[in-house]
């Protein structure tokens, strides 16, 4: 049963004085869109007779079967704190559909409620927890965004080492007053990065979470003239920020990842459920780290896993079990970056996770040691695998996937794997500074 019904929110509407409502959808990037609407319109949306031209969406439509209508999803009803408190502006996140009535396949909401429609049917039920870091940097006369800070911060650092540190109290009062339950919120490694944890919660809130999140920051940052950025790796030479995902699965409201009797009190599923992760992760990782800078920070040297492989022990593979234990039990996949859709990327960890079950993947030993430590021959000898070095190789290993192509449907897998190559292609013809400042002087 939803927490709204039509009426709540046609109440609500009147009675906060709310004057537009945005209805916001996401494209196969994961770029939040909207359609706003006046007050007036509220009831028209309310019964899905909103309709947008798809066809100017990234992804989404040819020209021929452009119209689209958006289903608002009532349990997402919010205000946004920091528009006016007279004519009020509210937002719904919406499904996207097609005139006939049917689901649109390119909509990446979509993709992930069939993955846990999967799960449901054999009984799962996901949660999520995300931990988002960004970077805050000053802004240039024109507001225009810069990669300068002025700021000496690292971990853990407070105020007046940390400038951004009211920026980011505003931050958190700000998703408190939209129903997030703040966790933790701290100051990252890196000068000028940041890190907002929220608690756990059903995967597809949580993906709705994330890119209200990413919204209410950028929009708080600009009001303190900052300007926000979840690019992987803005500046060479510090940490780049990622987007952990801690995921567990539960049964009947029991977390199914624990298992007291087990010597690491993981239960089967637990272990089958990374062997799935980690048997598909090259082909997922153009989901998870979609830009051509993504990998500039799966590199050696600043935290970020390079290697496929797990532990309970060690900080610094791709899959880390956090030493929580019972209710608290969860995998915690380090490689994802705050630019990667979250509902695509919860869709494919999940779909892995469940393969990984069904199948009954044996998983390989864990490696506890410092995998930067081991040679060749000894990643070799255990199957250590990389993931893809670069944008062009992930998307190659995911446009040779038959089981990325089932977990994404035709729609989104074509077009997100061809538009990727195009986004490499470009990347690859442009001349960077870094080759002047080399190669100009010397040839």
């Amino acid at each position: 049963m939803g927490k709204y019904t039509k009426a709540d929110i046609l109440r609500m509407v009147k009675e906060d004085d709310v004057e537009f409502i945005r209805l916001q959808f996401t494209d196969i990037f994961g770029d939040l869109k909207n359609v706003a609407i006046t007050s007036s319109q509220i009831e028209k949306a309310l019964d899905n007779k909103i309709m947008f031209d798809g066809s100017s969406i990234e992804g989404f439509a040819r020209i021929e079967e452009s119209d689209m209508y958006l289903y608002p999803d009532y349990d997402t009803y919010e205000t946004f704190p920091w528009r006016p408190q007279q004519g009020k502006v509210a937002r719904l996140i919406c499904d996207v559909y097609k005139p006939d009535g049917t689901p649109f396949e390119g909509d990446p909401r979509y993709v992930l409620k069939k993955a846990l429609k999967e799960a449901a049917d054999m009984g799962y039920m996901m949660n999520v927890g995300p931990e988002c870091e960004f970077f805050l940097f000053q802004t240039d006369e024109n507001g225009l965004p810069t990669t300068n800070t002025y700021e000496r911060a690292s971990y853990f650092d407070l105020g007046p080492l940390d400038f951004g540190e009211n920026a980011r109290r505003d931050m958190v009062l700000t998703l408190e007053q939209m129903g997030f339950e703040i966790e933790a919120s701290h100051h990252e490694v890196a000068p000028a990065q940041h890190e907002i944890d929220f608690k756990y919660g059903e995967a597809l809130k949580t993906a709705d979470s994330i890119e209200t999140f990413k919204l209410v920051v950028k929009t708080i940052a600009k009001k303190h003239g900052l300007c926000a950025t979840f690019m992987p790796k803005p500046k060479y030479g510090v940490c780049g920020s990622g987007m952990h995902m801690n995921m567990s699965l539960s049964k009947d409201g029991k977390n199914i990842f624990a298992d007291d009797n087990d010597k690491l009190g993981l239960s089967q599923e637990a272990y089958y459920f990374i062997a799935g992760i980690m048997e598909h992760m090259r082909e997922m990782t153009a989901i998870t780290n979609p830009l051509v800078n993504s990998y500039k920070r799966l590199v050696p040297g600043y935290e970020a896993p390079i290697y496929i492989a797990w532990s309970a022990k060690n900080r610094s593979p791709l899959v880390r079990i956090p030493s929580a234990r019972g209710a608290g039990t969860r995998v915690e996949l380090r490689c994802p970056d705050p630019t990667a859709n979250p509902y695509l990327a919860m869709a494919v960890c999940l779909k892995a996770g469940l393969d990984g079950i069904k199948r009954q993947l044996p998983l390989v030993p864990s490696v506890d040691s410092n995998i930067f430590e081991l040679t060749r021959e000894e990643k070799k000898a255990r199957h250590i695998e990389s993931l893809p070095a670069n944008l062009r190789e992930a998307v190659l290993c995911m446009r040779d996937s038959e089981f990325m192509k089932e977990a994404l449907g035709e729609h989104i897998f074509t077009r997100y794997t061809s538009a990727k190559l195009d986004e490499w292609n470009e990347y690859t013809r442009q001349v960077t500074d870094w080759e002047i400042s080399n190669y100009l002087y010397k040839v």
